[in-house]
C-alpha cells in the first residue's frame, strides 16, 4: 500500500482510490472483475487494486458475498 510521502503524492497513492471504489459500489455489488475494469483507468499497476481493497476491507467498509460481488457496508 503506497501511502502519501515524500515519495508519493496524495493523488498517487492508496488512498485516492478509495472515493473512486466507493462511488462505483454507489449503484450496488458489482462482481470483482466488473469493478477491476471500472477502476483499471485510475491505477498505475494491477496492485494497486488489490492494495485499496485490501484497506477498503480492513476499513470494514466493502465485502464480499456469497455470489462473489463486491457491495459496500456504509450507511447512507
Amino acid at each position: 500500500m503506497q501511502l502519501p510521502n515524500k515519495l508519493y503524492s496524495y493523488r498517487n497513492s492508496t488512498l485516492a482510490l478509495i472515493p473512486t471504489v466507493l462511488t462505483e459500489l454507489s449503484s450496488g455489488p458489482k462482481p470483482v472483475k466488473d469493478l477491476f475494469l471500472l477502476i483499471r483507468p485510475h491505477l498505475t499497476d494491477a496492485t494497486d487494486f488489490l492494495s485499496v481493497m485490501d484497506c477498503l476491507y480492513a476499513l470494514r467498509a466493502v465485502d464480499i458475498n456469497d455470489e462473489g460481488e463486491v457491495y459496500s457496508c456504509l450507511q447512507k
